[in-house]
């Protein structure tokens, strides 16, 4: 090992060690400061208590991942700005997010005292099958985007130190699981903000290094005409035997599986149910957007960029363009400060999704359907989680949301052991399954009275059998992305279920979601 990879390893090892100690410390102290508000609500929604940035920053850091800084960027080195196109889509994702779901799900989450997506879910369409159906589905999808946040992690920590994959693997996977298991909801938003704040300060470290070692912008401009002629026009590029084509249809659809369906991914949407006021939502809407805006357009540019910096004959994958640019052309110190940018981007993923499935599995399934809550007398409904109505299963369940954390963590870093070749066609295929799933649960539910658990249960069902056919028999004409055939079906299935289906709403299921 070399000086310079020592170097890295040194600074990359410190700021996991920063993250857990950090996470960890700042998780106990919320739960001490917020202990009346019960285990559930402080472990699985921060206490309801983030604040404008660090909300935009933990919305940032959710929705970037490994393909943000290595997969897609590594694209763009082949197929040329067009991809810069398609994550311009992604500037306005905490904008959109926040504008459309954040002030109904924040009244809703109080008033339900939800702190998931499945909570709301539950709540609005008063459905067990909903409930377990969409449980069971976002802990099948969750677990394949971990799987292609932990390959990035073990391929990033092997490409700049020379460890050994699975000892990479093994390494990233402990931290992350470690930190988000023992602390919560409140290390992950605490580590998201710090990852935020890391990624923003590398991507303009490596776009300065990526143009100081190509001679300038000019030199670039020129060296990209000479070698990849239609790098700022055509998109087409291609990847090992696989030529990838840059259609109009193809680039409209990714705009829609990156830009407006985000609306329907649990992650990013869960943030709405915790934050402080609409103060806070208001400045996070804006934080993000220019981070998100700094992120995306930043990284895939510089991609684009570093086509004249690879080797004669490119490299055996596009994940590993990145790694090798930074390790060649960037000092030390600034190659171990920037390669915590994708490091970060990979954690604050991952531990977003640990989270999340295990409070589905512990608070959406485990407690109401294993463990039924009391009822109240007046209402025979179930009580809200004070936590102090069943102190047995109280007792029971920080144990068991440790232990859930951890096998779910386990499992994916099992399956990442023999990875395949590009991060971002993983990920985008876990993204277009969430998608499916939720968007018109989740949409429709808001803003449409009528809906219902019907409704609810054949769109997400057809509208995820959709995705999955179009994604294996590729029949989509004009290179259009399974996504937008499966949520138009969901759609006419959503409404017109619904009207077949139409009956009174409960008075109090519309009190408390509308």
């Amino acid at each position: 090992m070399t000086g310079k990879h020592l170097t890295v390893l040194i600074i990359l090892m410190a700021y996991l060690l920063i993250n857990l100690f950090a996470g960890i410390y700042m998780s106990r102290k919320s739960a001490s400061e917020n202990s009346s508000k019960g285990f559930l609500t402080n472990y699985f929604a921060g206490a309801r208590g983030m604040g404008g940035f660090v909300l935009a920053m933990t919305l940032v850091a959710t929705y970037t991942s490994a393909s943000s800084f290595l997969g897609g960027p590594g694209l763009a080195a082949s197929v040329g700005l067009t991809q810069s196109w398609i994550a311009g889509v992604q500037i306005g994702a905490t904008f959109l997010t926040l504008g459309v779901l954040g002030k109904k799900f924040a009244l809703i989450s109080r008033r339900i005292n939800a702190v998931t997506i499945t909570d709301y879910l539950r709540a609005r369409y008063q459905s067990d099958a909903v409930v377990i159906v969409c449980g069971l589905a976002l802990v099948v999808f969750f677990i394949t985007q971990m799987v292609a946040q932990f390959i990035g992690g073990a391929t990033l920590i092997q490409s700049v130190t020379g460890l050994p994959y699975a000892a990479g693997l093994l390494l990233f996977g402990a931290v992350v699981i470690a930190y988000t298991a023992f602390g919560g909801f409140r290390a992950v938003v605490i580590t998201d903000t710090i990852q935020g704040i890391v990624m923003t300060i590398g991507t303009f470290l490596l776009m300065f290094f990526v143009i100081h070692a190509c001679g300038g912008t000019g030199e670039i401009v020129a060296q990209l005409d000479a070698g990849n002629p239609g790098w700022d026009l055509i998109g087409k590029g291609e990847y090992g035997r696989e030529i990838i084509s840059m259609s109009p249809g193809y680039l409209l659809s990714y705009w829609v599986l990156v830009g407006v369906a985000i609306l329907g991914i649990p992650q990013t949407a869960v943030r709405c149910m915790g934050f402080k006021d609409t103060k806070a939502m208001h400045n996070a809407m804006i934080y993000g957007t220019v981070v998100v805006g700094i992120l995306m357009i930043g990284m895939h540019f510089i991609g684009t960029m570093t086509y004249p910096l690879l080797p004669e004959g490119g490299l055996d994958s596009t994940d590993k363009v990145i790694p090798y640019v930074v390790m060649q052309y960037m000092p030390g110190w600034a190659a171990g400060f920037f390669l915590a940018a994708p490091l970060a981007a990979v954690m604050s993923t991952v531990d977003s999704l640990l989270i999340l499935a295990s409070a589905t599995i512990i608070k959406d399934l485990y407690v109401h359907y294993v463990v039924r809550k009391p009822q109240t007398a007046e209402t025979g409904k179930e009580e809200e989680d004070s936590e102090s109505s069943n102190s047995d299963l109280m007792k029971r369940v920080p144990v068991y949301s440790l232990i859930i954390t951890f096998v779910i963590g386990v499992i994916a870093c099992l399956l990442a052991f023999n990875p395949p070749d590009i991060i971002v066609w993983i990920n985008l295929f876990a993204f277009g399954g969430l998608e499916a799933t939720f968007f018109w649960p989740i949409i429709g539910g808001l803003y449409w009275k009528k809906g219902n658990s019907t409704a609810c249960l054949a769109s997400t069902v057809i509208g995820l059998a959709t995705f999955i056919f179009f994604n294996r028999v590729k029949i989509v004409p004009f290179h259009i992305h399974e996504i937008v055939v499966a949520l138009v079906v969901g759609g006419i299935v959503y409404f017109a279920v619904g009207k077949l289906t139409a009956r009174e709403p409960d008075p109090e299921m519309i009190r408390k979601c509308f």
